[in-house]
């Protein structure tokens, strides 16, 4: 994965902590975060500013505006993946 500087990809553990859960309803908020079975979350600089959240039957990603088309969609959907 060739990302920003800044940029780390990473699969945090479920249940989210209650500021990866606010982060990733503003990034997916018709994801049903109560019953995610995966999740990768992009940050930058203390900030997650992508997401790529799975769940039975469904999955929704989104990096915010200022990131898209920087390689951060490919290396969360790769890290979702497994």
């Amino acid at each position: 994965m060739n990302l920003p500087a800044r940029v780390r990809v990473t699969r945090p553990p479920l249940p989210l902590s209650p500021a990866l859960n606010a982060a990733a309803g503003r990034l997916c908020p018709d994801a049903p975060l109560g019953a995610l079975s995966g999740a990768a979350l992009a940050i930058a600089g203390g900030s997650v500013i992508g997401a790529h959240l799975r769940w039975a039957g469904g999955e929704a990603a989104n990096v915010d505006t200022g990131w898209r088309g920087r390689g951060i969609e490919e290396a969360l959907a790769q890290t979702a993946a497994g």
